[in-house]
C-alpha cells in the first residue's frame, strides 16, 4: 500500500475509529423505535377514534383513513419489534454498531449549536442568531480566524435580510436589535 492510499484511509471521516467504543448497537436503536413508532400509533388511533372513524350517511367520518393508517403502522411497528427482538437473541453482543463514541461527538458538534440556534431564533430574532451559528461554526469547527469568520457571518446575515425582507417582504422571527432599525 503507498503513502497516499494510508493518508486516505486515515482521514476519512466516515471509517470507523478503531479504539472508538461502541455507545449502542444497531438492534437497540431498531427495538426502541420500534416502540416509539408503536406509541406514536397508538396516540394517533385514540385521537382519529375520537373524532371519528367510523362510517356516516355521507361518507367516511374525519377520522377514518388516518385510523386505519395508524393501525397499519402499529401492526408494521409490532412486527419490527417481534423481528428485532428475535434477531437480538440470535446475535447477542455481537449485535453491529449504530454508534461509536467518536461518531456521536461529531453528530452533536452539529446538532448541540443547532438546537441553541433555534432557540435564540425565538429571542435574538433569525438574522443574529444566523450571525452567531455562522460565525460559532467557522470559528470553532472550521478552524478559520476570527475576523473572517465574523466578516463572513456578517455578509451572510446581511444578505439574507436583505433577500428576505427587503426584496421578497418575507415576515421573518426578528429580536431587539431588527427593532432597533425599525423593522
Amino acid at each position: 500500500m503507498s503513502n497516499t492510499e494510508i493518508e486516505i484511509a486515515v482521514d476519512d471521516p466516515t471509517a470507523p475509529a478503531e479504539d472508538s467504543p461502541p455507545v449502542v448497537r444497531t438492534l437497540t436503536v431498531d427495538i426502541w423505535t420500534m416502540i416509539a413508532l408503536g406509541g406514536f400509533s397508538i396516540l394517533m388511533m385514540f385521537d382519529n377514534y375520537r373524532t371519528g372513524m367510523g362510517w356516516a350517511s355521507d361518507g367516511p367520518e374525519p377520522g377514518y383513513f388516518p385510523f386505519y393508517l395508524s393501525l397499519i403502522l402499529l401492526l408494521a411497528s409490532i412486527f419490527g419489534l417481534i423481528k428485532s427482538v428475535r434477531e437480538r437473541a440470535v446475535v447477542g453482543g455481537n449485535a453491529e454498531t449504530f454508534v461509536t463514541r467518536d461518531q456521536l461527538k461529531r453528530v452533536l458538534l452539529v446538532f448541540i449549536p443547532t438546537v441553541a440556534f433555534c432557540v435564540a431564533t425565538q429571542s435574538l430574532g433569525l438574522y443574529v442568531a444566523s450571525f452567531l451559528l455562522t460565525g460559532g461554526f467557522m470559528m470553532f469547527i472550521g478552524k478559520i480566524s476570527v475576523w473572517k469568520s465574523l466578516l463572513t457571518a456578517l455578509i451572510f446575515s446581511a444578505l439574507m435580510f436583505y433577500v428576505f425582507e427587503v426584496q421578497f417582504d418575507v415576515i421573518m422571527p426578528k429580536g431587539p436589535l431588527e427593532a432597533l432599525f425599525g423593522y
